[in-house]
């Protein structure tokens, strides 16, 4: 049965890993798969666009324009062993949006800088923050709290 949201194991193992691969299409339909750092709050995905050096300005990056003309995407966290008794993921389906208001993308940047010190210096203020919506959660595998 469908569902749009995290179980507990689920969500502790989403909260251990540190990347994750967001997957955007165009409008056409024009796919591209991108790793993500991100932190979860409130059974939300939130994923900082930090001021590394990008060939392009944040909001011309394929992923943001995608996001703007296709709000659907996909959310995966995943962990690889060569013990294959201990492969697992999470694969989110969901909706996606940087228009979040000030409050929630203050917010939204503490939690990042908190699980990221890099993000102390490389995510400003003001940085842009997509916001992932799950609507559908499914998992598969070694997904408890054994690593």
């Amino acid at each position: 049965m469908p569902r749009d949201t995290l179980t507990d194991e689920e969500t502790r193992f989403v909260r251990r890993a540190r990347v994750a691969r967001l997957g955007t299409a165009s409008a056409g339909g024009q796919p591209n798969v991108v790793p993500v750092c991100f932190e979860l709050l409130d059974g939300r995905i939130y994923i900082g666009l930090d001021s590394k050096p990008k060939s392009v300005a944040h909001l011309r990056l394929r992923r943001v324009r995608n996001i703007l003309e296709n709000p659907r995407v996909s959310f995966l966290v995943d962990w690889y062993d060569d013990d294959w008794s201990r492969l697992g993921y999470v694969m989110i389906t969901a909706s996606a949006t940087l228009d979040l208001q000030e409050s929630e993308r203050g917010r939204a940047i503490f939690a990042l800088r908190s699980k990221y010190p890099q993000y102390l210096r490389l995510l400003p203020d003001d940085a842009p923050v997509i916001r992932v919506t799950p609507i559908r959660v499914s998992s598969w595998g070694n997904t408890d709290d054994d690593d």
